[in-house]
């Protein structure tokens, strides 16, 4: 049988616990918003990075296309150089 100090003493122990209990449900869902928050921030930011990705390789496949287009001049102009030159 319990004693009066003990049912005392168990009773403060499940009120403790009990407090510890809340402020982890507080620590989790503080948690669970910061989780949330940087999902949507690296989303953002994926999103941002591949538009930027499209871009640069439109940008490239554009300069790429003006540096062969400036080769095939060149090319030409060596051809007719020579093409007069010769005897």
């Amino acid at each position: 049988m319990l004693k009066d100090a003990d049912i005392v003493y168990l009773q403060k122990r499940i009120q403790e616990l009990e407090e510890k209990v809340d402020h982890l449900r507080f620590s989790r869902r503080v948690l669970m918003n910061l989780i949330e928050k940087i999902e949507r921030e690296k989303g953002g930011s994926v999103d941002r990075l591949e538009k930027e990705n499209r871009k640069l390789q439109k940008s490239n496949f554009k300069f790429a296309k003006s540096l062969l287009r400036k080769n095939f001049e060149i090319m030409e102009l060596e051809s007719r150089i020579n093409g007069n030159n010769q005897p």
